[in-house]
């Protein structure tokens, strides 16, 4: 078991980008700087994608240059698909990128509209123009994809070994539509860990179908401690039918401040992010703790 955990807060991004009525540029910052003040130290800010693919992002070089000028020493992240969002990216002050490819083929296509050798090969021309920015690679759907159902676990190590090979610098697997269990979890990750024992591998675990944090639970016990959650719970793969939200920030930080697990996260704070959350954006929170503060007491308040 990990004794602290790093959390990263996807909700700017992954948590927003589905959501139809765009939210003001200054209702984002405000609910960034909240999820600043409750501590985090890795936030997602946004997506560099195209407007007309996903509307909510059309303020990312704003939101990212705003923030990556104010808070010089907190790591602020953003998606991209390909090499122009890449450079999007790095000329608005970001300087580490999230790219996704799949593990499956079929959601790869939905997704990106590439197959995962092309996903690769335009990773390779990201790598080639952009050497300076660091690069996170999300292995999407690596625990069950909706079009081709529970993968093979070779595929995903197949992906890993390509990544590695090209020198990425963090890999994060993705239960995409939120489909994995802790035994599945449990069997999966002991297979890697034997292939890849010197890997640090991160987790972005949706919540789907309630297992979310049993799944953190099991990958804590293995010794991993990085994992991605969204204040609320909101999110969803906008290319992955059935996907419904990320873990919850603030369930995620009240299950290991239980267990004595540091993360560094202020839990009142983030709750206060959740009320403004509540109040400005047209969005239904999920998350436990976000609907059993008002009957608590003591810290939490």
């Amino acid at each position: 078991m990990v004794d602290e955990a790093m959390i990263t807060e996807v909700c700017p991004r992954d948590g927003f980008q589905n959501l139809e009525d765009f939210i003001e540029t200054p209702i984002k910052i405000e609910i960034i700087e909240g999820l600043i003040q409750a501590g985090f130290q890795k936030i997602q800010l946004t997506s560099f994608v195209s407007p007309r693919a996903v509307p909510q992002m059309r303020d990312a070089g704003e939101i990212s240059g705003y923030f990556v000028k104010k808070y010089p020493h907190i790591s602020f992240t953003a998606l991209v698909p390909n090499l122009f969002g890449a450079k999007a990216a790095y000329e608005s002050g970001i300087r580490e990128i999230s790219y996704v490819i799949s593990a499956s083929e079929k959601h790869n296509l939905a997704n990106v509209r590439r197959s995962v050798k092309e996903s690769l090969e335009e990773l390779e021309n990201i790598k080639e123009n952009f050497g300076a920015l660091r690069i996170k690679v999300d292995i999407a759907t690596a625990f069950g994809c909706p079009f081709e159902g529970y993968l093979p676990v070779q595929r995903v190590e197949e992906l890993i070994h390509a990544l590695l090979a090209m020198g990425v610098d963090e890999i994060y697997l993705a239960d995409t539509i939120g489909v994995a269990n802790p035994k599945q979890v449990q069997e999966m990750m002991t297979y890697l860990k034997a292939v890849f024992p010197t890997v640090d591998f991160g987790f972005h675990m949706h919540d789907t179908r309630g297992m979310g944090l049993a799944n953190i639970l099991t990958l804590l016990k293995m010794g991993y401690g990085k994992f991605e959650s969204a204040a609320g719970g909101l999110g969803g793969c906008p290319f992955a039918p059935g996907a419904a939200g990320n873990v919850a920030s603030e369930d995620l930080v009240n299950m290991l401040d239980s267990m004595g697990v540091k993360t560094r996260i202020i839990l009142k704070e983030l709750l206060k992010t959740d009320r403004i959350i509540e109040e400005k954006v047209k969005a239904n929170l999920t998350s436990h703790m976000s609907k059993i503060t008002s009957f608590m007491t003591g810290e939490i308040q």
